[in-house]
């Protein structure tokens, strides 16, 4: 049987999937991401990587599975440990176990586990139907100052007629000439002015300007308070798991030596197998689990394990 389709239904909805007596499978959510030298955009997606310590079962995948294929739990157990055995007859003889759509295992040359993931399929149901594209650099156009070229014209020379015995026209000539110079240069004077005068009003308007924009700053008189978000206790779905008693008194009495020695120890209520559970505690987020479950291995309990479940 192929379980790994069973696998991949599961990443979906889970951050966390074992296949008992092998490995979990491990999700985080990557943000969107553009790289500059291509322009290439990705959506958000789930990265998947494998943790080969994580093999307890924890009953999601065999659960599944027998739902699925509308078997009982223990055959779907069965199932499960027959398809690791192949695996890992396939690893012994060096070959690597593709799983279509999530990734392919093999063994280094230190006989370590390595876990390539797959980028076929994401996982990240919010990211559904986005896909990754190519947006060509927008290129801005650089508009250079037009320049007025102003032709010199060239100035006209009035010369009077020389008559003899008209000297009254001589000096009209000079008269005439001289009313134009006037004229000219009080032009002149007059465009100045009105350039001068121009200027000033322009210089006095970007000055109120800039005035306006170094007083356009804004500033909030009243912060916001602080918001400090109270996890609650129904929001915590991962939990460090102590063990499973069939006898209520044995789970009572573990449960109360947690207790006395400062965990913050939880009792579930019997399950299908007719046991009843002793949790060393639950925590918000998949970190703070893995963490703390390393602690415990390493003073309390090496056969402690992690159960991610919703127990509301």
């Amino acid at each position: 049987m192929n379980i790994e389709s069973y696998i991949g239904q599961l990443l979906y909805r889970h951050q966390c999937v074992t296949v008992p007596a092998f490995g979990a499978f491990l999700t985080e959510i990557q943000s969107a991401q553009l790289l500059d030298g291509t322009n290439s955009f990705y959506p958000p997606k789930k990265v998947i990587s494998f943790n080969f310590y994580l093999k307890n079962n924890d009953g999601l995948l065999a659960n599944h599975i027998a739902q699925s294929k509308k078997i009982d739990y223990e055959t779907a157990v069965q199932e499960i440990n027959k398809e690791v055995e192949l695996w890992k007859s396939g690893l012994q003889n060096n070959q690597n176990i593709i799983l279509k759509n999530i990734g392919t295992i093999g063994l280094n040359f230190q006989g370590n586990l390595v876990f390539e993931p797959s980028n076929q399929v994401n996982f990240f149901t919010d990211a559904f139907g986005l896909s990754n594209f190519i947006a060509p650099k927008i290129k801005r156009e650089l508009l250079e100052k037009e320049v007025e070229i102003v032709q010199e014209k060239e100035t006209i020379v009035l010369v009077p007629a020389q008559k003899e015995g008209n000297s009254y026209l001589k000096y009209a000539a000079v008269f005439m000439v001289g009313l134009g110079t006037i004229g000219f240069f009080g032009n002149n004077f007059y465009q100045n002015q009105q350039l001068e005068q121009a200027q000033i009003v322009e210089n006095q308007v970007q000055k109120e300007v800039q005035n306006k924009i170094q007083e356009a700053t804004f500033f909030i008189k009243s912060p916001l308070p602080n918001v400090t978000l109270a996890i609650k206790e129904t929001d915590m779905n991962y939990h460090i798991v102590a063990g499973a008693f069939r006898n209520e008194r044995n789970a009572q009495r573990i449960f109360e030596k947690l207790s006395n020695l400062g965990f913050k120890a939880r009792r579930i209520e019997k399950n299908n197998f007719g046991l009843f559970p002793v949790l060393f505690g639950s925590y918000p987020t998949y970190l703070d689990a893995q963490k703390a479950l390393q602690e415990i291995r390493k003073t309390e309990s090496p056969e402690a394990w992690l159960m991610i479940k919703d127990l509301k």
